[in-house]
C-alpha cells in the first residue's frame, strides 16, 4: 500500500474518531474495519510519540446515541471523551428502515429526523472535539437547492446550520448540484464521484462486457445529468446521448410538473450496451421510460447506474423491466439504506464505497490533500488495462 505509507509523514491533526450514526452504522462498521487494518499494517518510526497517541486501537468507532421520550423528543448523547478529537460523523439521511415511537404509535424516520439527530450529536459534542467534518452521502435536502418562486432553500439553510454549529467541512457523494456550495463559501463542501467505483463493479460483475466505441454508449436520462454522463463518456473514450423531458408545466402532481414524454438527442444506439447514469433513482420511472425509448431503438443490454437508490415506489417496476428484458443490470452504491429485498434481487449489483470513504478520511486525518481521490482518472485507465478494455475514440 504505497500510497497510503505517504499519508504518515504528517502528523494527525488528532486522534481519529468516528461517529456512525444509527442511519449509516453499516457503512461505518466496514471503514472502521478497513482503517483499523491499515493502521495495524502501517510501519513509522512515530508511531510511538505523542502525537501518534491513540493512532492504532482495535476500533476509531466511538459510542453515541439518540434515545427519544415517549412524545418523541430526542437528544444526542456521546458515552465517552472526545476531548480533542478529529471526528468524522456519518449519516444516512435517507435509512427508512428506522423507527421509533410516539405516545404508542410507530413513525419511520424521515430525513428531517436523522438531521436533527445529527445536530443533536454536534451539540452533545460541546465544542470539544479538535475538527468536526460530516460525511452525508446523500446530501439533506439536495435537490431544493434553488429557489423557484416564493420558495424555502432548505439545502443552504442546513448547510449554514451545521457550519455554525462548529462543522468544519461537509463531504457528500454525487450532489445534486454541487452549486449548492456557495452558500457557505469560507467552508468546505466536497462532492464526491463514484465513478471509477461502479466501473470496476461493471467490468467485476459482467465479464463479457466490451467498454469501448463500437459497443457502448453513455447516456444521461435528462439534461440536468449531462455533465455527469459526459464525464464517463470522456474518461471511458464512448460516444454519449441524451434525453430531454417534455413537461406539462400547467399542471403539478406530486410536487413537480408531470413528464409528457423523453425525446432522445444523440447518434445510434443500435446494437450498443447502454449506461443510463444519474445521480439518484428515486421512483425509477424516469429511467425506466429511458430504458424503453431506448430498445425501441433497438439498443443492445442496458445498465442503469445510480448513486443513490431510493426506490420510492418499490421494487416491482425493476422486477418486471427485469424480465422484458428492459433493464440487464441495476447497480446503486451501499452509501445509503439497502433493503434486504433489493440485495437479493438477481440483476441487482451492489457498488461498495466503504473502502473510498475510509481513504478519505484516513487522508483527511493526517492533513494531506484530497485531490489525488478526487480525480479517479487514471485509477480508471488502469482497471481498464488489467481487465483488457481498449478504448476506441
Amino acid at each position: 500500500m504505497p500510497k497510503r505509507e505517504m499519508i504518515v509523514d504528517t502528523i494527525p491533526v488528532g486522534p481519529l474518531g468516528i461517529i456512525a450514526l444509527e442511519s449509516s452504522k453499516t457503512l461505518g462498521e466496514k471503514v472502521n474495519d478497513y482503517l483499523v487494518s491499515w493502521r495495524k499494517q502501517r510501519e513509522s518510526e512515530h508511531k510511538e510519540t505523542i502525537m501518534f497517541s491513540g493512532y492504532q486501537r482495535d476500533t476509531f468507532l466511538l459510542n453515541a446515541c439518540c434515545p427519544r421520550f415517549g412524545t418523541g423528543e430526542a437528544k444526542g448523547m456521546i458515552k465517552e471523551s472526545v476531548r480533542g478529537y478529529d471526528l468524522y460523523l456519518l449519516v444516512d439521511v435517507t435509512n427508512y428502515s428506522l423507527t421509533y415511537t410516539v405516545c404508542g404509535h410507530t413513525n419511520h424516520m424521515s430525513p428531517d429526523d436523522h438531521y436533527q439527530d445529527l445536530k443533536r450529536i454536534i451539540a452533545a459534542v460541546g465544542g470539544k472535539a479538535r475538527r468536526i467534518t460530516v460525511i452525508m452521502p446523500y446530501l439533506y435536502e439536495g435537490r431544493q437547492h434553488r429557489r423557484n418562486s416564493r420558495e424555502s432553500l432548505d439545502c443552504a439553510l442546513a448547510l449554514q446550520e451545521l457550519t455554525n454549529m462548529g462543522v468544519e467541512s461537509i463531504i457528500t457523494f454525487d450532489a445534486h448540484d454541487p452549486r449548492v456550495q456557495n452558500a457557505i463559501p469560507l467552508k468546505s463542501l466536497e462532492s464526491v464521484q463514484p465513478t471509477y467505483q461502479f466501473i470496476k463493479a461493471i467490468l467485476k460483475n459482467v465479464p463479457d462486457v466490451k467498454i469501448d466505441a463500437d459497443h457502448m454508449m453513455i447516456i444521461s436520462p435528462d439534461e440536468g445529468g449531462m455533465g455527469r454522463a459526459v464525464y464517463y463518456a470522456n474518461v471511458l473514450g464512448l460516444d454519449v446521448g441524451m434525453f430531454y423531458k417534455r413537461r406539462d408545466y400547467t399542471k403539478i402532481v406530486n410536487g413537480r410538473n408531470p413528464i409528457v414524454a423523453h425525446e432522445y438527442l444523440g447518434d445510434s444506439v443500435e446494437g450498443k450496451d447502454i449506461i443510463i447514469v444519474d445521480d439518484m433513482i428515486s421512483s425509477g420511472e424516469s429511467m425506466l421510460d429511458v430504458a424503453t425509448e431506448l430498445k425501441r431503438k433497438k439498443a443492445n443490454r442496458i445498465f442503469l447506474l445510480g448513486t443513490f437508490g431510493l426506490f420510492t415506489g418499490g421494487l416491482s417496476k425493476f422486477d418486471e423491466a427485469y424480465e422484458k428484458g428492459l433493464i440487464y443490470r441495476l447497480l446503486t452504491t451501499n452509501l445509503v439504506y439497502q433493503s434486504p429485498e433489493l440485495l437479493t434481487k438477481p440483476y441487482y449489483i451492489s457498488v461498495d464505497m466503504s473502502k473510498y470513504i475510509a481513504l478519505i478520511i484516513d487522508t483527511l486525518n493526517h492533513d494531506k490533500s484530497i485531490s489525488g481521490l478526487l480525480n479517479p482518472v487514471e485509477r480508471i485507465h488502469n482497471i481498464l488495462e488489467k481487465y483488457n478494455q481498449v478504448k476506441k475514440k
